[in-house]
């Protein structure tokens, strides 16, 4: 009989070499693997050898049970020898989470389907331990629409274990649906503050499976890692995180976009983000001698570096509306009854919102602006963003505009784009409460409302 218990109620991992039987909760659910017990490749991970004689660590967090068996599992050999890491390159942790760019091809079906873990990524990438020292680390296999803000907070621990066990970078191989999203959550996390990271944070993916010809998955991985291991210093100021995928539907050059003003702009080529209100950090230029980077340095007032990050409050509920012919009162108030902690408009135009009648013909309208109206004088907030996606909200313009503003409507004058808007709604209200919204916003927290591109 074998022993089952949870990690937090032994006496420790087993011994190196104790067949096992480890069940970790991930992101994805609950996952069972057999193998051999290895010592820990580093603090608060275990390790073990699989079945198929790849090594895997996981937080112990992660541990539902672990049982001790009697007879060890048959262990296969890999297919490819690991290479030693050279010890001299600088740390970097690779830190999975799923999408794409850790996905191959089901040819029964066609479909897309995540089956790469992190070592396996190592091994179809040998250019990267020539590049750094890397460390993998599961935290799960989702697909990137699936991520909520408790997936944010476990990412920014995640990079908090890193910079602590000595990593100089961290790489976040991420889906690119909602990537853009959780490095604006990165660039918050360490840097809404007024802080930096202790070091690179990089989120990358790749719009096409690793086992397909035409894939970046490669590329952008190799850039993802150089930026993380050699990199100029975060700032804190529009690089505390940043994205890394090919510039280009070419090979040969991938983009360092800042993590907190970038969007997906195309569902389907290669170099599908781009910065919004703003350039790029960088480039990264991958030749035949290696990758190297382009970049012309910024002056930045010099920022504290961080010891932790803030993580995001997960009880925090912020509801999104598109100002649009359909956008519905009722809607709106349900959400207000539901006690949701903002409301988060995407504005037309310069940020506006279907809350006038000059024809006498829409009482929906007058609706929703007494409605609002109300909520705000109870200490609602509600904030407009630009659904433009490029461009500044603007409300000084148009009567309208000026209106919604002394209704209490925050957002004019940002050039904040929509998705990194919704994460520093979410970081104002985690730290600052309601109350510290309005000041907040007209702030610029981390680059997301840079002034030398204020039109």
């Amino acid at each position: 009989m074998g022993r089952d218990s949870s990690l937090s109620n032994m006496k420790g991992w087993p011994k190196a070499g104790t067949p096992v039987r480890l069940v970790v909760k991930t992101w994805s659910g609950k996952v069972e693997h057999l193998g051999l017990a290895l010592p820990p490749s580093g603090k608060s991970l275990v390790t073990m050898k699989l079945q198929n004689g790849y090594n895997v660590s996981f937080p112990e967090s992660y541990v539902e049970s672990v049982e001790e068996m009697e007879e060890a599992p048959e262990i296969s050999e890999p297919e490819t020898t690991e290479e030693p890491q050279d010890e001299s390159l600088p740390l970097v942790h690779l830190i999975h989470t799923g999408g794409t760019i850790a996905s191959k091809v089901d040819y029964a079906t066609g479909a897309v389907t995540a089956r790469f873990d992190p070592h396996e990524l190592l091994d179809a990438v040998p250019e990267l331990r020539k590049i750094a020292r890397i460390r993998a680390v599961k935290l799960g296999n989702m697909w990137s629409d699936d991520l909520r803000p408790r997936h944010w907070n476990r990412m920014l621990r995640a990079t908090e274990e890193a910079f602590a066990e000595g990593a100089v970078g961290c790489v976040i191989t991420h889906g690119t649906d909602t990537l853009h999203i959780s490095a604006a959550a990165m660039s918050y996390g360490w840097s809404g503050q007024g802080g930096r990271p202790p070091g690179r944070i990089v989120l990358t993916g790749s719009q096409r499976s690793p086992d397909r010809g035409s894939s970046d998955a490669s590329e952008n991985l190799i850039a993802a890692v150089h930026w993380a291991a050699h990199g100029p210093q975060p700032s804190g100021y529009r690089d505390s995180s940043v994205v890394i995928l090919h510039a280009e539907s070419s090979d040969g050059r991938c983009a360092v976009l800042p993590g907190c003003a970038s969007r997906k702009y195309h569902s389907s080529r290669r170099d599908a983000f781009k910065p919004i209100n703003q350039d790029p950090l960088a480039q990264i230029v991958i030749g035949r001698g290696g990758p190297e980077i382009d970049l012309q340095p910024e002056a930045h007032d010099a920022r504290v570096e961080a010891i932790s990050p803030s993580l995001f409050d997960e009880k925090v509920r912020i509801a999104q509306f598109i100002s649009d012919p359909h956008l519905s009162p009722d809607l709106v108030q349900a959400a207000i009854d539901a006690g949701f902690d903002a409301l988060l408009f995407h504005g037309t135009g310069l940020g506006h919102l279907p809350i006038s009648d000059p024809e006498s013909d829409s009482l929906e309208n007058t609706r929703l602006r007494v409605m609002l109206e109300d909520h705000i004088a109870q200490g609602g907030v509600v904030v407009v963003v630009a659904q433009t996606i490029h461009g500044p909200v603007n409300m000084n313009v148009y009567s309208k505009g000026r209106e919604q503003q002394e209704m209490g409507i925050i957002g004019s004058g940002s050039l904040c784009p929509p998705g990194s808007a919704l994460v520093k709604l979410h970081h104002l209200l985690s730290v600052s409460g309601p109350e510290g919204v309005s000041v907040g916003w007209e702030r610029d927290l981390v680059g997301e409302n840079p002034p030398f591109s204020r039109e």
